[in-house]
C-alpha cells in the first residue's frame, strides 16, 4: 500500500510581513532564518533629518575655510548622503538582515527591463509637465542644472564631470535607498496600505528636493517610482529608473 507523502510544510520567519521585498521571501524559501527587523519609521526619519543635518554645516565649513566652488559643491553632495543612503544600509545590517534582503537590494533582467520602462515614463511625464509649468515659471530650471551653470563658468570639467555622475548615478541610489527602500518598507511594516504607502513617500520625496515649482514634475517621478517598487518588490527597478531620468540632466550639464 503506497504511503501518503509527507505534508510540504513553508518555513515562515519573523520578518515575513505584508509589502516585503520579494528577497525576504527567497531567503525564506531557501531556508534562511531571518531576524525579525528592528528598524522603523524612526530610522527614516533619521536618514532625512541626518542628511539636512549634515548639509548646512558642511557647506559653511567649506566656504569659512575658502574652499572652490566645485570642492563645495562635491561635499556639500556627497557628505550628506552619509545619512541619506548610509543609514538605511547601517540600520538593516545592525537591526535587520542587511539591506540587500531589508531592502530588496537586487537587480535582475526583469528589474532592468522594468526600470527602463518607468525611466522613459517618467521622462514623457515630467517632460509634458514640465511645458505647462513653463507657462507659469518662464525660467524653470533645477536646482542641479542650476548648480551646473555655475561650474561650467568657472570649475575644471572633472568637477562638472563628477558632479554629473552625482546626479546621474549617484543621486538615484542614495535616495532610492531612503524613500523607496527604508521609507517605503518601514511604512508597509507598520501596516499602511500600498496605496497611502506610495502616496506619503512620493510627497515627501518632491518636499525633499526643495524646489516648490518643479513639485508637479517630482510627484509624477515618485509616483512611477513607487509604483515600479510595489510591481517588482524591490529596489533595482526604481534605481535604474530614476537613473533612466536623471541621465539626460546629467549628460546636458557635461554638454553645457
Amino acid at each position: 500500500m503506497e504511503q501518503p507523502s509527507p505534508p510540504v510544510l513553508r518555513m515562515y520567519a519573523p520578518a515575513d510581513y505584508p509589502g516585503c521585498p520579494a528577497t525576504v521571501d527567497l531567503a525564506i524559501a531557501q531556508g534562511r532564518a531571518l531576524r525579525a527587523p528592528r528598524w522603523g519609521i524612526v530610522d527614516f526619519l533619521i536618514s532625512l533629518l541626518g542628511f539636512v543635518l549634515l548639509s548646512i554645516p558642511i557647506v559653511l565649513l567649506a566656504e569659512a575655510v575658502g574652499l572652490p566652488l566645485g570642492a563645495t559643491v562635491l561635499l556639500g553632495t556627497i557628505v550628506p548622503w552619509v545619512a541619506l543612503g548610509g543609514w538605511p544600509l547601517i540600520t538593516t545590517w545592525f537591526q535587520g538582515n542587511g539591506p540587500r534582503i531589508d531592502l530588496g537590494l537586487r537587480l535582475t533582467w526583469r528589474d532592468l527591463g522594468w526600470g527602463l520602462l518607468g525611466g522613459i515614463a517618467a521622462l514623457m511625464a515630467g517632460g509634458t509637465i514640465a511645458v505647462g509649468l513653463q507657462a507659469l515659471f518662464p525660467d524653470l530650471n533645477s536646482a542641479a542644472a542650476e548648480v551646473g551653470e555655475e561650474l561650467q563658468a568657472g570649475s575644471p570639467f572633472v568637477v562638472l564631470a563628477l558632479f554629473a555622475l552625482c546626479v546621474g548615478i549617484g543621486a538615484p541610489i542614495v535616495e532610492e535607498l531612503a524613500f523607496r527602500g527604508l521609507g517605503y518598507n518601514a511604512l508597509r511594516k507598520r501596516g499602511l496600505s500600498t496605496g497611502w504607502v506610495i502616496v506619503i513617500t512620493t510627497v515627501a520625496f518632491s518636499l525633499f528636493h526643495l524646489e516648490p515649482t518643479r513639485i508637479p514634475i517630482l510627484l509624477a517621478s515618485g509616483a512611477i517610482l513607487g509604483i515600479l517598487r510595489w510591481r517588482t518588490r524591490g529596489l533595482g527597478a526604481p534605481i535604474v529608473a530614476h537613473a533612466v531620468n536623471n541621465l539626460p540632466g546629467a549628460a546636458f550639464l557635461l554638454l553645457g
